[in-house]
């Protein structure tokens, strides 16, 4: 432990300097603002040079949580995580309010219609194949359909 009692300011910027850098390979916007904490911390010991090692460690991990919060309420208001694609991985959203042509009946309230390049499993009311269908919800990998 008697490296870490050696600290000084700089150590801080680079391990700033670093983590930031992981931003770069995973930009998730989290390691930016733990990048942010420890440059913090670091002019935090400039100005206060005999901090403890413990100290700067706490110091750290709570500017670290404070510039995430923050961060992140910063960008949602500014709404610039907001994807152009918000279905993207959603695939099943994708398909409410489209219209569909069931290819199976729906029997106790299953059926199957083609989406596309796929087929999927729908629920509903009971309707003969061949019926106009609209997606309204989507339950899971289940379509949710009312008849047109």
């Amino acid at each position: 432990m008697e490296s870490l009692d050696k600290i000084v300011f700089w150590h801080w910027f680079v391990v700033a300097t670093l983590i930031m850098c992981i931003e770069l390979f995973a930009p998730t916007a989290f390691f930016l603002w733990c990048g942010i904490a420890a440059a913090m911390v670091g002019v935090v010991l400039l100005v206060i040079p005999g901090m403890s090692w413990e100290l700067q460690f706490i110091l750290f991990a709570v500017l670290c949580v404070v510039s995430v919060i923050i961060g992140r309420s910063v960008l949602k208001k500014q709404n610039i995580m907001a994807s152009d694609q918000p279905t993207l991985n959603r695939r099943g959203e994708q398909y409410i309010g489209r219209v569909f042509t069931l290819n199976e009946n729906i029997v106790d309230g299953t059926g199957r219609i083609n989406v596309d390049d796929g087929s999927w499993r729908v629920e509903g009311k009971d309707m003969t194949s061949g019926s106009k269908v609209k997606v309204t919800a989507v339950n899971g990998a289940t379509l949710v359909v009312e008849a047109i």
